[in-house]
């Protein structure tokens, strides 16, 4: 088996809102969306994020996911000037001793999300 790529599906209540987010203060574009399925589809760059309102097949009161998505770039300080001041931040940006230069932020939902950038 050949695995060739991973898309995260986050859930929302608030399609627009969250459309709104990845759009205006990420940058994505919706590539496609559906209000009938209620599903959208998000990209930047190479990154493809889904988003889906809740379905029958699955209990949903609230976002709920206990990782972060991660997402490289190669410039961690343009993005971190970008959104300090336009999403709830987690944590600023600092150096790590593994060698990645990182901030985190919250998405609409509550989900993390974390950008960073290896140190030269």
């Amino acid at each position: 088996m050949t695995i060739h790529e991973l898309t995260p599906m986050l859930r929302t209540k608030d399609m627009k809102e969250t459309l709104d987010f990845y759009t205006r203060v990420l940058g994505f574009r919706c590539e496609a969306s559906s209000e009938e399925w209620g599903w959208a589809c998000v990209k930047r760059d190479r990154v493809t994020v889904m988003i889906a309102l809740p379905n029958q097949r699955e209990p949903f009161d609230r976002p709920v996911f206990t990782g972060s998505l991660y997402l490289r770039t190669d410039d961690v300080e343009g993005a971190w000037r970008d959104l300090k001041d336009r999403a709830r931040v987690c944590h600023p940006i600092e150096d790590f001793g593994y060698g990645m230069r990182e901030f985190a932020i919250y998405d609409n939902n509550g989900y993390l999300l974390q950008f960073g950038q290896e140190i030269p």
